[in-house]
This record gives C-alpha cells, structure tokens and sequence, in this order.
C-alpha cells in the first residue's frame, strides 16, 4: 500500500495538529481526510495557505481550551441519575452506556458526544459512579452518576 503526504487542515485526534505534514494510507486520505477538509495533499500552495493561516489557527486552539475548561467547571457540578432494572441483588439487567449518559446530560442542557464519554469499569450494579468526559486533547472533566433502580 502507498501511503500518501498530506497537511492537516484541522486537528485530528491520534494524528496531529494543524499545519503539520503527515502520511497517512491513501484511502484513509481519499476516503475520510480530504472529503472532510481535514487535510489536503501536501503542495506548495497548501503549505503557503498554511503559513497564513497560522495565526488564526492558534487563536481558535486557544479558544477551544478556554472553552472546555469552562465546561469541565460546569461538570464537574453535573450529577445524572439513570434509572435501570437490576435484580435483587442489586445487580442491573445489562449496563449503563455511554449513549445513556450522553442523553442525560443532553436532558440537562450539556450537548456532549456518546463517543466523548469514558466509563471504565463497566457500570453493571446499582449505586454511585463517575465517567471521565475528554472534553479536549488536554481537558477531562468527571460526572457523577447515580444508578437508581427503574
């Protein structure tokens, strides 16, 4: 497989930051990077477009931290509570996913990602837990969540 250079147009979790050159698998190029604007294929052009584009591209990173460490403030206040089945033994019928934590908080006013959210170990008994949000590349943030039986 031929891999192709391109420069990062956005940052792109687990590959890079704007402005830098990587090389990537050409359908991942082909078929996700470049449809998307997140890259373009590594030119003279690109690299000036870049170049002026530096500035502005700063400026939004430094918006964008600013911005999760407010939310991360905010959540760190934020408790769920997610009503389950669970047996007698407090044990629940199934788990608490990460999608029912994003809904809840979607309930109270936060429009977090399912993917975003980190739940480890797996909530499978009634009671109190937290989930770490990776609100940024540098940002995580904790919630509180309250298993109740349903």
């Amino acid at each position: 497989m031929a891999n192709v250079s391109l420069i990062l147009l956005d940052d792109v979790e687990h590959l890079g930051l704007a402005g830098e050159e990587v090389r990537v698998a050409a359908g991942y190029a082909r078929n996700y990077l470049i449809p998307k604007k997140l890259a373009a294929k590594a030119t003279p052009g690109t690299l000036r477009l870049i170049e002026s584009r530096k500035a502005a591209i700063a400026a939004r990173r430094a918006a964008d931290l600013a911005a999760a460490k407010e939310l991360a403030e905010k959540l760190a206040t934020v408790e769920i509570s997610i009503a389950m089945q669970a047996t007698e033994d407090d044990q629940l019928f199934g788990s608490v996913t990460s999608r029912m934590v994003a809904e809840e908080l979607k309930n109270q006013g936060y429009a977090i990602e399912h993917s975003r959210i980190i739940i480890e170990p797996a909530i499978k008994t009634l009671g109190s837990f937290t989930a770490d949000v990776k609100l940024h590349a540098e940002v995580m943030a904790s919630v509180k969540i309250w298993v109740v039986r349903g």
